[in-house]
Parts: C-alpha cells; structure tokens; sequence
C-alpha cells in the first residue's frame, strides 16, 4: 500500500487531528506562549524568506535542497527547521504521537480508496528481564505464515519525539516494495521505545535488546534480519550490534545486515553543525543526546554514542553478517559524523554499501514519501533499500530455501 504525495487538504486534516492532543497533553499556557513565539515567523519570516531564495537571487546562490526543492516541499521544510529549533519537545512529541498519526494515516487511507488496510499491524508488548517494558508494532502480510525477512526498525526523533504509529505509512509502503521485489512474506518489527526525558540511557538500549531477542525467536534465523532506522533509531541499532557483540554476550548471534538512514553517530560533537539546507537543529540535537545520555561521562560511551567507538576489532566483531548500508543526504548536519563512521567501518574490514543522495537533507527517503512530487522520487529510497537488502540477505536462496 502506497499513498500518494501530502496534499494541503491533508495538513489542515493533521491539524485537525492535533489540536485536541495538544489541547489534552501540553499546558494551556505553555501552549499559547509557543502559539505567540510563532506568529512572527509564520507572517514575516517564512514568507519573507521563501520568497527572497526562491524568487529574488540566482539558482546557484540557493541551497542545494532549494534548488531541486518544489515550492510545497520548501514551504515544510521550513516550517519543520523552525519546529525543530524552537518548538518545546514536549510538544513537539505530540506531533508524532499515535493520537494524531493513526487517525490521519486513516484518513489518508480513505482518500486513496482504502477502507482497510491491505496489510497487518498489531501492537505486540515484549517480557523483558529489564526495568521498563518493550513495545512494538508488527507489520506483516500474511500472519499466519512464518516470514523470510524481518526488517526490524528503530524510528528516529531525537529520543524526544517520534512513534512507530507516525512511521507506518513508511513501514507499510516498505512491506509493500518488499513484496513486489519478490519476497514471499516480509515483515517489519517496530520499536517503540521509551522517550526522553522520560527514561534515560540504557532504558532505550535495553528495550532495543528486547525487541532483537523478540525478532530472533520468531524468524529463528537471524541471518534474514535486517536491522534499521533513522536518525537516533539508527542510533539505537549501532548500539545495539556493538552490545551483541561484546564477549559478556556470547550466544546472541548477529544479524545478517543492516541499513541506517542518516545515523546520529555522535552524539554530541562540533562537527554536527546546521547547514542552509537541513532542518535539523544542532543546539536541539546536543540537547536531546545529553538527556538521553544521562550524565557527560556516557556521552563519551560506545553504547551510549556509537560514533565514540574508535575499536576496530570491536566494530569489525559488530558488524552483520552482509555488512552495513547508509542512506543519508549530503546536506545534513550529521553528513562529516556519517563519512567518518563509513571510513572507520570499512578500515575495520567491514562490508559497507554507501547511498549519499545529492542536495538532499536528513533521512531524505522517509521525507520523499511524503513529500516528492512523482511516485517514483516518493519510492526511490525505498526501492534503494530494498535492492541493496535483497542483493545482500540473498533473495533468491530465500526463494529456494523456503525460508
């Protein structure tokens, strides 16, 4: 199930949607002071701006995301970069929240002719040996069938926003590109991970641990698992490998692959810097790594900022079993922390295919979705991501093997 390019009729009816939440969850008063912060910016700034880059100076004075940008994905890019940088997380999370993102996928599911999904979903809550429970979503084709690849995905957010309800279009566009591919009954696991500042570091790696564990004793093989997310869900998958395979943790086998779209390697560090053309923020970025991290001694921590680990042999004893993929833009604040990690992998011997998307900003294949004008830029990173995993997983021994 793919749905079509975000229309304007669709965000008045996000808008619709949000404003009980955010009327039930956020302070009144906190809630009309952001309102009021932001009139200046929606009347003055944004239009003044929009018009300046794309109408009054040449093409090659503007961004590099300006230039191949429509004006509708200008107009919310900047919207977000503004969001991003001073928007509150705690309101900012209820943007993304299950409250708002399940009533407007259904919406949208109803105006491109769905009354029901063609695809599965179920929340799934997973018994942990850990303080906090793990939950999930898992999305599938055919239930009952054992499936031959689980893609098991982090969502990104900061560790402050973000929910795998507001991912599901994503997740059911990916299922859905799987199976024309050729797999015969792919699946997606979906973490839903505590938030900070709600819980803290290892919280989030613990319940990340969890729903491998869960992941494993479903497919048996964890060779036909690809791990993957965005952003600080990538995070949570580098992690993740660094803890499996640390020698206190033997007989939990690895992976066969992984892709991670625009990682946040390093949480805090000068060289995430903004750049003209992405919406993220740094200052709010090394604000949300020291809240998940905790204290500033973690953030110096492998397991806590991946992107810290300089062990060749430990990343080398991480790595999957097929590698690693990145998929990132070349505009993003995290791109030098992104180039780094891939030149350190592969001087360790790891296996490392490589997608940087020109003029592009962060975890631009999530935003193309939405965003892109045609159907087909929507599905290219997607379509990339799953060329790369079925080359690297092996589809066709999966066809043979009837896994």
């Amino acid at each position: 199930m793919i749905l079509g390019q975000i229309s304007y009729l669709d965000c008045f009816v996000f808008l619709f949607f949000l404003a009980p939440q955010l009327l039930l969850h956020v302070n009144i008063f906190e809630l009309i002071a952001c309102v009021l912060t932001a009139v200046p910016f929606v009347f003055i700034q944004l239009p003044y701006q929009l018009c300046y880059e794309r109408y009054y100076i040449s093409k090659p004075q503007r961004s590099p995301f300006v230039q191949q940008a429509s004006v509708f994905q200008d107009l919310v890019i900047r919207i977000v970069r503004y969001a991003f940088a001073f928007i509150p997380a705690k309101i900012g999370r209820v943007f993304f929240s299950k409250g708002v993102a399940l009533p407007f996928l259904r919406f949208r599911m109803l105006r491109h002719g769905y009354l029901r999904s063609p695809l599965t979903w179920r929340e799934v809550t997973l018994r942990t040996p850990y303080k906090a429970k793990a939950v999930g979503l898992w999305v599938t084709v055919e239930e009952s069938e054992r499936p031959d690849l689980v893609i098991y995905y982090c969502h990104g957010g900061g560790f402050s926003m973000g929910s795998t309800y507001f991912y599901l279009e994503f997740l059911l566009a990916w299922l859905t590109i799987l199976r024309e591919a050729g797999w015969r009954n792919p699946a997606i696991f979906a973490l839903e991970y505590t938030l900070v500042p709600d819980e803290k570091y290892p919280t989030q790696l613990d319940q990340t641990v969890a729903g491998y564990d869960h992941v494993c004793h479903i497919i048996k093989n964890p060779s036909r698992i690809c791990l993957a997310g965005d952003s600080a869900g990538a995070t949570l998958q580098l992690s993740l490998l660094l803890h499996l395979s640390k020698s206190s943790h033997p007989g939990k086998r690895l992976p066969g692959f992984a892709t991670l779209i625009s990682p946040w390697a390093t949480l805090v560090t000068p060289k995430n810097r903004n750049t003209p053309s992405d919406y993220l923020n740094a200052d709010s970025l090394h604000l949300y790594g020291r809240q998940y991290a905790g204290t500033a001694r973690n953030l110096k921590e492998a397991l806590v900022s991946p992107g810290m680990c300089k062990d060749r042999e430990w990343w080398m004893r991480a790595c999957p079993s097929e590698g690693f993929c990145f998929m990132y833009g070349s505009e993003e604040v995290f791109g030098p922390e992104v180039r780094d990690l891939i030149a350190l992998l592969r001087r360790s011997g790891c296996a490392v295919r490589v997608r940087e998307e020109p003029g592009q900003v962060h975890a631009w294949p999530v935003v193309s979705l939405f965003l892109a004008d045609t159907a087909a830029e929507r599905t290219k990173g997607l379509r990339d991501l799953t060329k790369i995993i079925s080359q690297a997983i092996n589809l066709e021994h999966a066809q043979i093997d009837g896994v």
